[in-house]
């Protein structure tokens, strides 16, 4: 397959899956909208809405910022130079972090309501939920780590060149790792 074709498909497929999450965070929130409505409408606890509330529109936070994450890193022309490992360290931790926020706000929500109500015995769950978002956070960090360390092995992926996409220019560059 050509360059050109190979860029439009992938271009248009990122423009479709971005689309169809944005609609989808964008319905989340109009039905959390109407959520929040009904339940006041119909006298249900403040703290039984605010609860609720905060796990759906997490949810639609995730599902808007991997909108993002696909439109950005999938749009545009890809650099035939640049390292994969270099667009992961710009994007996974952003979308992770949310993902966590979300995990551990579900876990301590599932304490609250476990704890209001006498629960005591289903504990397994949010504790294996908060587990698992601290799995998560290691893992992140393992990850950032071991890129980090691979980086310090390649000139070419300074900081500096990762965020800003610039080629490496060795020889000014070096003096500036030498300062």
């Amino acid at each position: 397959m050509n360059p050109q074709t190979n860029l439009l498909i992938r271009t248009s497929f990122a423009k479709l899956f971005t689309v169809i999450f944005l609609v989808l965070a964008l319905s989340i929130v109009v039905s959390l909208i109407f959520d929040i409505i009904n339940d006041l409408l119909s006298g249900t606890s403040f703290m039984q809405i605010f609860l609720g509330s905060i796990n759906t529109g997490v949810i639609a936070l995730a599902v808007f910022e991997l909108a993002l994450v696909i439109h950005k890193e999938y749009s545009g022309e890809e650099a035939e130079d640049e390292d994969p490992v270099a667009a992961l360290r710009r994007t996974i931790p952003r979308f992770i972090g949310t993902v966590c926020v979300a995990l551990s706000l579900e876990g301590l929500i599932m304490v609250i309501k476990y704890s209001q109500f006498d629960l005591a015995g289903n504990l397994y769950y949010p504790v294996a939920i908060i587990s698992s978002t601290a799995f998560l956070l290691i893992a992140l960090g393992v990850f950032i780590f071991l890129s980090d360390k691979a980086r310090v092995g390649n000139p070419a992926m300074t900081d500096n060149n990762i965020r800003n996409d610039q080629p490496f220019d060795e020889p000014r560059q070096v003096a500036e790792l030498a300062r």
